[in-house]
């Protein structure tokens, strides 16, 4: 099994029950502010794209790295990202703007977890308020020294926002095992059809 699919495989899996997975020992619960992180950035010249704005993959960079640390800190050990949803850019970031990219874990599931992230900017120079940028959720698997799935403990919401966060991970859950199974469905019925691409 190549790297990608064994990360595929091992994420976005039911939670399972300790006879489910002898071999993963269950592990207790984390609150979310346990492991929530604030990352913050000057944006320079050298992070700008062809428009003279902060390119995109610079943030998803940011976001990416916060998101790293808030998984490797939940789950207590390594953590790889097995898929990115729902990037949106919603403001230009420009030369000169102080990004924060904030981040915590939503939600768990056996051996993965989805982490949220929002994106700030501000002004390096002005004291007006932030602005958000930008939003994505990210997928991590939480692996062992071999690149074996790990248990991650199970995430403990806090406050309303969190749960809504729990529930709203839960729906993103639902929709992309669906999305996976509707494609691996439409490409079976192409290959008996002959259709094979």
């Amino acid at each position: 099994m190549s790297p990608r699919h064994k990360v595929e495989a091992m994420t976005d899996q039911a939670p399972a029950t300790e006879s489910d997975t002898p071999d993963i020992p269950e592990v207790p619960g984390k609150p979310t502010s346990a492991s929530r992180t604030t990352l913050s950035h000057i944006m320079t010249h050298n992070d700008t794209n062809l428009l003279g704005t902060v390119h995109g993959g610079v943030i998803m960079k940011l976001v990416d790295d916060a998101a790293g640390a808030v998984a490797g800190r939940h789950s207590g050990g390594p953590a790889v990202t097995a898929s990115m949803d729902e990037m949106a850019f919603l403001e230009p970031v420009r030369v000169g703007d102080l990004v924060h990219v904030k981040a915590q874990v939503n939600w768990t599931g056996r051996t993965s977890m989805e982490v949220g992230v929002r994106v700030l900017a501000e002004r390096w120079n002005e004291s007006t308020p932030p602005t958000q940028v930008g939003s994505a959720y990210l997928v991590f698997a939480a692996v062992d020294a071999d690149g074996k799935p790990r248990r991650v403990p199970p995430v403990l919401p806090e406050t309303e926002k969190d749960r809504r966060r729990y529930q709203e991970a839960q729906i993103r859950r639902t929709h992309r095992l669906a999305r996976r199974r509707a494609i691996v469905e439409l490409r079976e019925k192409r290959a008996a059809e002959g259709l094979d691409d």
